[in-house]
């Protein structure tokens, strides 16, 4: 059985105070049924791991791109650490094998879990800031959100890929896009959304996503692969 250790063996950390890292991994649900428990719930450190993240992400793109205007700082920084980024994240970790969940919570596997444990993350990186300071929480950052940046510029994942097709299509071809619902699959709570977008009636290309607006995202960003956009 996976134990608390074995996690900090995972990400490289070793705490002074476990505690804290107990705290980070335990959701407000597992603390519903588990009423005797010392342990608080990681909305806190989850706050204070986004703060964190934040600067040390801002830090990191200031530096690394010195001719890069404000406005795209802040879309690199974004792509680098929205929830999908750290739901990727949270994979690499095996974060899903520690969170202390309610057992009706550790039924969903869907669209709720990905945000429980991109969450998750962000408490340990506050729980690792308070622990061990700044440095090794900057350093923990470095480690598992700096490499995807190569990625982020080179695929172009930080542009609104809607708006830049639109842009586009309007400059080269003197038509709007328009974007079709091709399936929705899985029940309400964690459906998955396949659209194409088209242009005069012709597809481009496809996008599928956890929600409506992701997937037109991804049909945008094909699309724009497709014409060489």
């Amino acid at each position: 059985m996976s134990t608390i250790k074995d996690f900090q063996n995972n990400i490289g950390v070793t705490f002074s105070n476990i505690s804290l890292l107990e705290q980070a991994l335990t959701h407000r649900s597992f603390l519903n049924e588990h009423r005797e428990e010392s342990i608080g719930h990681n909305e806190r450190l989850e706050f204070l791991g986004d703060a964190v993240l934040e600067l040390a992400t801002t830090d990191r793109l200031y530096k690394k791109y010195p001719k890069a205007p404000e406005g795209e700082l802040t879309a690199y920084r974004s792509a680098l650490v929205n929830t999908v980024s750290l739901a990727t994240i949270s994979k690499e970790l095996n974060l899903n094998e520690y969170i202390r969940l309610s057992k009706g919570e550790s039924r969903d596997t869907g669209r709720a879990r990905q945000f429980i444990l991109a969450n998750a993350v962000e408490a340990i990186i506050g729980a690792i800031y308070l622990d061990q300071g700044y440095e090794a929480a900057s350093a923990f950052i470095a480690t598992y959100f700096y490499p995807k940046l190569d990625e982020i510029i080179e695929k172009k994942l930080w542009q609104d890929s809607k708006s830049l097709f639109q842009e586009k299509a309007q400059e080269k071809a003197a038509v709007t896009p328009q974007y079709k619902v091709l399936s929705e699959e899985g029940p309400d709570h964690d459906k998955t959304f396949t659209i194409a977008v088209l242009l005069n009636d012709e597809e481009i290309g496809q996008g599928t996503g956890l929600s409506k607006q992701e997937a037109e995202q991804n049909a945008a960003r094909a699309g724009l692969s497709a014409k060489g956009w």
